[in-house]
């Protein structure tokens, strides 16, 4: 389990959640899209919907501007989901850790 996205998804799943990977491989254009443009899992959980973004901990700031400036974040906000980036580092002593942000 390597990517961030694999990461967040196991996270997401210990923390009680059902989560699925939600960006997509775009062949033709030969990059992934993320659904809405900001979210790369979708996570459900006793009437609550979470969007996330996963990334390397030292992109946050940059996720955290991209999912600002979406056009699309409104609509999400008004559907009641809330919006996390998960940023993953991984510490001198081999293990990896979860910051996460709340940009609800």
């Amino acid at each position: 389990m390597s990517s961030p996205t694999q990461r967040s998804l196991a996270y997401l799943r210990d923390e009680g959640y059902v989560a699925a990977v939600v960006e997509r491989w775009n062949p033709h254009a030969r990059i992934r899209q993320d659904l809405f443009g900001f979210v790369d899992l979708l996570a459900i959980r006793d009437g609550e919907t979470l969007a996330v973004q996963t990334t390397a901990a030292s992109s946050m700031s940059a996720r955290v501007k991209k999912i600002a400036e979406s056009e699309l974040v409104g609509a999400v906000r008004r559907a009641g989901w809330r919006i996390h980036v998960h940023g993953w580092a991984k510490r001198a002593d081999g293990r990896w850790h979860i910051r996460v942000v709340d940009v609800s």
